[in-house]
């Protein structure tokens, strides 16, 4: 069996990278995905005749090479699409109660929005040959 993510929305909280003891990289940043509400089938449209959406926010973890070219592309309101897994967490809060979380753990990052003229000259290096 598998265990596999696909999602496409919005970065809602920037990227926020730090550094475990052993000297891993974990960079985390919330993404928000919205579908459609349906009712019946059918879907809920305001009075001006748009459709209403439901969100759902994801907590996303990125690693190492992965969490730094996050960290350097993305920001608030970045459209990415993110591949990885679930996993779920488990553990005791202060109060001595058992708390459960769910995160997904990002394998790739592929980054939605085009790319500006601005933001390619500050990827590319001083010296190196142009793309």
């Amino acid at each position: 069996m598998q265990n596999i993510v696909i999602l496409a929305g919005n970065i809602g909280r920037a990227p926020d990278t730090r550094n475990t003891q052993g000297g891993t990289s974990v960079t985390r940043f919330s993404l928000a995905t919205s579908r459609p509400r349906l009712v019946d089938g059918q879907v809920v449209r305001a009075e001006d005749g748009s459709r209403i959406e439901d969100t759902e926010w994801h907590r996303i973890i990125c690693f190492n090479g992965l969490g730094r070219v996050v960290q350097d592309r993305c920001g608030t309101g970045s459209k990415v699409l993110v591949r990885g897994r679930i996993h779920y967490t488990r553990w005791t809060d202060a109060a001595d109660v058992e708390r459960f979380g769910c995160e997904i753990i990002a394998e790739g990052v592929d980054f939605l929005n085009p790319v500006s003229p601005h933001e390619t000259e500050v990827l590319v290096e001083p010296g190196d040959p142009t793309p």
